[in-house]
């Protein structure tokens, strides 16, 4: 279940400067897209954590990405009913029951479908907090073929056995809802997956939701996020990218 540290440090919505890209309509839902699938055939998939696609910093994060040669894509998994914290009449255990993670996968299995008939050849996912329980869900299928959870949310030891693509897990020192000690169980579990590539890092001194949610005028947080950052698009370039390579 989420709780409190889902809601800290939520967006600024009124700083404008929402991105380098547009949003187009794409299997139904409204999805920020940044990158070309023209000039890539390397997609990934970012899905939000309860502030929603339109988040300004997840925003600058898809344009990073999309900079490093990938086509990324942005649904709006909740159809604009995001979680607004503070002040939101919702309790976030309502805001969850009317939109259950199993929804978003299954939002999601299209969309990945849809690249792939683009012309895009891998796709990757990474998600956040609740978008890493997503995201950790489609892990156990050939859906893609790269996964990032960064301070996930409900995902549990049964969850990480099942999974069949490589898989980095970066979560947070201080985090109530995916604590390092239980981060921790995830590795003894993927060591006995020799075919899956996997690895999980504990980030010093940070908080629940810091890689999209960090503070502009923490230097460590910020730092720390840009870090995440950099081996989220590693690990993409590593299973994706060079991959591909090697394959050809």
């Amino acid at each position: 279940m989420l709780g409190p540290q889902c809601c800290e440090n939520p967006p600024n919505f009124s700083s404008g400067g929402w991105g380098e890209g547009s949003v187009v309509e794409l299997c139904g839902l409204k999805t920020y897209i940044s990158g070309s699938s023209s000039s890539s055939t390397f997609a990934v998939l970012l899905i939000s954590d309860v502030h929603g696609y339109e988040a300004p910093k997840l925003r600058k994060l898809a344009d990073k990405v999309a900079s490093a040669g990938y086509y990324v894509v942005v649904p709006d998994f909740f159809d604009g009913e995001y979680f607004r914290a503070p002040g939101d009449k919702r309790s976030l255990a309502d805001w969850v029951n009317s939109h259950p993670t199993a929804k978003g996968v299954e939002d999601a299995k299209p969309i990945i479908q849809a690249l792939k008939k683009q012309g895009i050849s891998e796709v990757g996912a990474a998600g956040f907090c609740w978008g890493g329980k997503v995201v950790a869900e489609l892990a156990k299928s050939d859906h893609i073929q790269a996964a990032v959870l960064l301070h996930p949310a409900m995902v549990t030891v049964d969850d990480i056995k099942e999974v069949r693509v490589a898989i980095a897990v970066l979560g947070a020192e201080f985090d109530n809802l995916s604590p390092p000690e239980l981060l921790k169980q995830f590795e003894p579990v993927l060591s006995t997956k020799p075919k899956v590539d996997s690895y999980v890092k504990i980030f010093h001194g940070t908080k629940h939701g810091w890689t999209t949610r960090y503070k502009d005028e923490d230097k460590m947080e910020v730092e720390s996020a840009e870090e995440a950052h950099k081996e989220l698009i590693t690990w993409f370039n590593k299973h994706l990218k060079l991959k591909r390579i090697a394959k050809i």
